[in-house]
């Protein structure tokens, strides 16, 4: 059947009204709810510079936070599905800690087809207590104090490596550098495995740790088509991690635990907790399978070297440009280094007070993750109105914008430490790195010391300055999962001896 000019174009504007009237069709559930917001354009709701790549997705929802904030609450349209943004920190608490039990899971839509897909980070529910539970122990304060033993291993490569490569001095590209030095912790502590990334250029941690949170447009754009229409992701084959990658992971824990079952060799790290859970088959009511045991250790490695060293790198970047902040810290390292013999240990890493107001403000203002999502199992009250959301509503817990908002950190673009000294006191929920409640990190106290480590094993050593490519102040990178800086963060190193 031949179609002539005037069918065609029919067809395609019943296509494109067909597709219209599906892009809008959820635009009045605010509306309906009584809740106020900005107005959704069609098929891309609220988030349309940030889809074309004019924007960050914090920066946008910062826009529209700064011209809502006044409310307690208000609704946005994450492409055609309705989210509710909270600016106020009281609700905010209730929905991460006091009504957990409503708001238990993130919304993050699973693909069973995909074999690493079942993650902590991403599972709600029964499954996700039980392995929360099971998982928990790695992190006691007296694992903690070993795993920091084993940092300490990590520490002495990471400084003769920089030794070694800058030399009399030179520019450093600070996210790479911290990228390997955390990738080594994260493969010593967790895996009992040397990943090599500081020795070897070709480490297959590192490479495939580097393919994980690269950027681009592309990326991007099959991150938002598994986001927002799950169905048609699934249909065309789109998984979060390529199928070399994925095997790689599932092959090599499969070969670890082997190992040290052959071996009776125990290290009460990460894998010898998934020893235990897969040991323990019988005493749990869902199926163990090799790819879940795998899954839960690719989420702990990729949360484990990417987000502390994006911690580090920012921290020296701000440490750059504010040089009396720099010194002041490198004063405190240096002496509480000398009051110890030069030696470095979890208590005393605990001495250095500055060190840790550094690094809550470097999460502050530049934090790795700027947005918290929950999603409710039944219906809820909001408190104070007569506005009751329908079970299944997302929420969304701006994070940038509260560590932003000048209301609660006056010259938010300020990089100041002082505002986290034991003096100071403010709401807990307007700064949230690791998130609260059950859900939060369940590892952020190891990415507090790994960032900790890094910055010491740095500032005892080097002087770290802006050099002619350091952007000031830097362009958030509109593609990237984790914050990044458009075209990197490549300082000056110039060494102290």
């Amino acid at each position: 059947m031949e179609f002539g000019a005037q069918e065609i174009l029919v067809i395609i504007a019943g296509i494109l009204l067909a597709l219209y009237y599906w892009s809008t069709s959820t635009y009045s559930h605010w509306k309906r709810l009584g809740i106020p917001g900005p107005k959704p354009t069609p098929l891309v709701g609220n988030l349309g510079p940030f889809f074309f790549g004019k924007i960050s997705l914090n920066e946008l929802l910062d826009e529209l936070y700064n011209k809502w904030k006044n409310e307690p609450f208000f609704g946005i349209y994450n492409a055609r599905t309705p989210a509710l943004m909270i600016t106020d920190p009281d609700l905010v608490r209730n929905i991460l800690i006091k009504d957990f039990n409503i708001f238990p899971g993130r919304g993050i839509h699973v693909n069973k087809e995909d074999p690493l897909a079942e993650h902590l980070v991403s599972i709600d529910g029964h499954k996700w207590k039980v392995l929360r539970t099971k998982l928990t122990p790695i992190f006691t304060t007296g694992k903690l104090k070993l795993m920091v033993d084993l940092m300490l291993e990590c520490v002495q490569h990471f400084e003769k490596y920089l030794k070694n490569h800058v030399g009399i001095g030179g520019v450093v590209d600070c996210r790479e550098v911290a990228a390997k030095f955390t990738t080594d912790v994260i493969g010593s502590c967790a895996f009992g495995i040397n990943m090599n990334a500081l020795d070897r250029e070709d480490s297959q941690f590192r490479t495939i740790g580097r393919k994980m949170f690269e950027t681009s447009y592309y990326k991007m754009l099959k991150r938002l088509i598994r986001e927002f229409a799950p169905r048609f992701s699934k249909l065309i084959g789109i998984t979060g991690m390529p199928k070399t990658s994925a095997d790689f992971f599932i092959n090599t824990i499969r070969e670890t635990m082997e190992f040290r079952e052959s071996k009776n060799f125990v290290r009460h790290d990460l894998v010898d907790i998934l020893r235990d859970i897969k040991k323990n088959q019988r005493e749990i009511d869902f199926e163990i399978t090799e790819n879940l045991l795998a899954a839960q250790a690719m989420v702990f490695f990729a949360a484990g070297f990417e987000t502390s060293s994006t911690t580090i790198s920012f921290a020296l970047y701000e440490l750059a440009i504010a040089p009396e902040i720099q010194e002041k810290l490198r004063f405190e390292i240096i002496d509480t280094l000398k009051r110890h013999n030069g030696q470095l240990s979890y208590d005393i890493v605990n001495e250095m007070k500055y060190l840790h107001m550094v690094i809550q403000e470097t999460l502050r203002k530049d934090s790795p993750a700027g947005l918290l999502r929950r999603k409710s199992i039944q219906p809820y009250e909001l408190p104070g109105t007569n506005i009751t959301l329908p079970a299944g509503t997302i929420v969304q817990i701006p994070v940038y914008s509260f560590h932003h908002d000048e209301r609660y950190y006056p010259s938010p673009e300020t990089f100041d430490p002082e505002r986290f000294n034991e003096n100071e006191k403010r709401h807990p929920m307007v700064h949230l790195p690791f998130g609260d409640g059950p859900k939060n990190c369940i590892g952020a106290r190891f990415a507090l010391y790994q960032s900790k480590l890094g910055l010491i094993s740095v500032l005892k050593n080097f002087r770290v300055s802006p050099s002619k490519s350091t952007q000031v102040p830097y362009k958030i990178d509109s593609t990237a999962v984790i914050l990044a800086a458009v075209g990197g963060i490549h300082l000056q190193f110039d060494p102290l001896n």
